[in-house]
């Protein structure tokens, strides 16, 4: 039974019903299926189906909106019940687009794949400046690091970050991610960034991956 319920969350978020989930949600809770399966099983194996479909082109931006919407509306029933249990997020993220820059959908979609995948993130927003990522990441304990630029004039303000990092001395510290439509493999490897993601979908899997092995490691 908690089998079919679940299900039934993924589907809806899916289709972004956002009262349906947020309704199933409570009452899965109420018939005693575990938060941290309601939460992995149902919200962020849907938001995950949603990401793989975007990789695709099967659906677009306004899809993946209503879905993150959807997934939002079940994660705040869900939270009170995860606190009361522990539940460990898989990491920590510090996003935002550099300073500069002001186009944040692109960094939106990473956000809301990135919390589908798990992760627990500080959206710093649009024309953020170098320095702001780094206090940011070292005042809450961040593993990762996301920089997007959308202009090609911006781009070069993501090396200001690593700078800040160098400087610092923490570089080793975080595992550095860039994207934005005018960044490609090679920029991100002359900057020095440890990841470079053509896609938000593709940035949630490729962060998962680098955040678990670094602490299986």
């Amino acid at each position: 039974m908690a089998a079919e319920i679940v299900n039934e969350i993924s589907e809806f978020l899916q289709k972004g019903r956002a009262k349906n989930v947020k309704k199933l949600v409570q009452q899965a809770l109420d018939e005693g299926v575990d938060a941290k399966e309601i939460l992995e099983e149902g919200l962020l194996s849907g938001m995950m189906t949603i990401g793989g479909k975007f990789k695709r082109n099967e659906v677009f931006v306004p899809e993946v909106l209503v879905a993150a919407r959807a997934m939002n509306a079940g994660v705040t029933i869900l939270e009170p019940k995860l606190i009361e249990i522990g539940n460990e997020p898989i990491g920590k993220a510090v996003i935002g687009t550099v300073k500069g820059d002001l186009h944040d959908i692109g960094k939106n979609l990473v956000v809301m794949m990135m919390k589908g995948a798990g992760f627990e993130i500080v959206d710093l927003g649009t024309d953020v400046p170098a320095e702001a990522f780094v206090d940011k990441a070292e005042e809450i304990g961040a593993d990762v690091i996301g920089m997007s630029a959308l202009l090609t004039t911006t781009m070069p303000n993501m090396k200001d970050i690593l700078d800040v990092l160098e400087e610092r001395g923490l570089r080793d510290k975080y595992i550095v991610m860039a994207g934005g439509a005018p960044v490609n493999q090679a920029f991100a490897d002359q900057i020095g960034a440890d990841y470079y993601t053509e896609d938000a979908a593709s940035a949630a899997e490729v962060a998962k991956e680098a955040v678990l092995k670094r602490k299986a490691s």
